[in-house]
């Protein structure tokens, strides 16, 4: 059993072929969630995964209620034994805009950003955690399509993107959504830089 330990966290992961490993994105992003959430806040994860972030944020920050979502059933499995409420469903599905427990004042998301043909498709569920589509934005469009409806007055989300995923598409269409929209964290990795945008409804 892999244990990653970060800020305060211990996470045990399931199958490294089945759940996907925390990685720097999955680091960035807890580390932005670190500094937008506040007690009395409710958060919601959008993709979990194996509840790393959620998980993080419980550690850090008391008097908080946060839920999470995850569409690969192992990683949902692992994330509930890390602790974190999950719901298994796709993206916003499994909840009802208005309903109670709705709306959040932070929702977060760590897309799968890289852009993927067929040809290149991972076997199996972990293909949920990579592949963006053609574009890399696919999931990510779907998401902010849905947020606003789970959203709080004055509520935020964070976003983490890759540089190769296109951060002024992803920008202009927030905009657009009537976000005020920032950049909040940046890192370089690799091929890519990883960035944690922030969206706020004024």
């Amino acid at each position: 059993m892999v244990e990653i330990e970060y800020r305060n966290t211990r996470v045990r992961l399931g199958a490294s072929d089945l759940v996907y490993e925390p990685a720097e994105d999955s680091f960035l992003l807890a580390d932005a969630a670190l500094e937008e959430a506040e007690p009395g806040m409710r958060i919601l994860e959008i993709g979990a995964g194996s509840g790393f972030v959620s998980a993080v944020i419980r550690a850090n920050v008391k008097g908080i209620r946060i839920f999470a979502t995850e569409i690969n059933p192992h990683a949902a499995l692992c994330a509930k034994a890390n602790g974190v409420e999950v719901i298994r469903t796709d993206l916003f599905r499994g909840l009802k805009p208005g309903s109670k427990g709705t709306p959040f004042d932070l929702i977060l998301f760590n897309p799968p950003y890289l852009p993927t043909s067929e040809e290149e498709k991972v076997p199996g569920w972990l293909n949920y955690a990579f592949d963006g589509g053609t574009s890399g934005r696919e999931t990510l469009d779907r998401f902010l399509d849905e947020v606003r409806n789970y959203l709080k007055p004055g509520g935020r989300v964070l976003v983490l993107i890759s540089s190769i995923t296109g951060f002024e598409a992803v920008k202009d269409r927030m905009l657009k959504m009537g976000f005020e929209v920032d950049v909040v964290l940046r890192k370089k990795v690799s091929f890519e830089e990883l960035i944690v945008v922030r969206g706020k409804i004024p």
